[in-house]
């Protein structure tokens, strides 16, 4: 009886669980537990009255869960607060791109528009860092559909899997959503080749940075 093929996905899986961990791989992780725990502390009082905003104003649920492609190739469950109209992600699930940064805006509620702007929807996801799941910085995680589109035209696409995907990255902080696939990847392999400590907390202050000026953005527009 001859074995089915594997996917593409789990080809560049395997070739990602070989790649050896660096030294400074375990000090980066230390950070993100340390980080974690810090800001979800922090932000619990936040975090409580935006999910009775959205209870409120939209109803269930208050946290989308969606399937996302992990470190070498695990899948796990990425947690945002819902910013969309319910069930929004089955009918956005077919776009890429430009389309699908069009029809999420038509899909989002007045509420998850001011969550958008301010990041704030990602609070959840200091959840996924603690478990282990995500890191502060790596390239953002993608929907294992999309991942086996995207390798398929992307031969460097499967270095992805080297590392956990980031809350924030080099692509996040240097360019914008119309960005190209093959541009974003780029910045990500350059952070997968450095993943240094120091441009972690570079990226993270750049982070921080592009965020203040979004939020104080959104409220002189409203």
């Amino acid at each position: 009886m001859t074995e089915s093929p594997r996917s593409l996905a789990e080809r560049y899986a395997a070739l990602a669980q070989g790649s050896p961990p660096r030294g400074r791989d375990l000090a980066l992780r230390e950070l993100d537990i340390a980080l974690s725990a810090l800001f979800t502390v922090v932000s619990l009082p936040v975090q409580l009255v935006i999910a009775l905003a959205i209870l409120v104003t939209s109803g269930r649920p208050v946290l989308y869960r969606g399937e996302r492609v992990g470190r070498e190739g695990r899948v796990f469950t990425m947690l945002k607060f819902r910013t969309l109209t319910p069930d929004a992600e089955t009918r956005l699930g077919p776009y890429l791109e430009g389309e699908l940064v069009r029809r999420t805006e038509a899909e989002t509620t007045r509420l998850g528009r001011g969550l958008r702007a301010a990041q704030l929807d990602e609070l959840p996801q200091f959840w996924n860092v603690l478990r282990g799941d995500m890191s502060f910085v790596g390239p953002r995680p993608i929907r294992p559909r999309f991942f086996e589109e995207l390798a398929g035209e992307l031969p460097a696409y499967w270095q992805r899997l080297v590392v956990r995907p980031g809350l924030t990255g080099l692509a996040q902080v240097r360019q914008s959503r119309e960005t190209s696939w093959a541009e974003k990847l780029a910045h990500d392999l350059e952070w997968i080749a450095d993943r240094s400590v120091r441009l972690y907390l570079r990226t993270l202050a750049s982070t921080g940075w592009r965020v203040l000026r979004q939020t104080l953005g959104a409220k002189v527009q409203a």
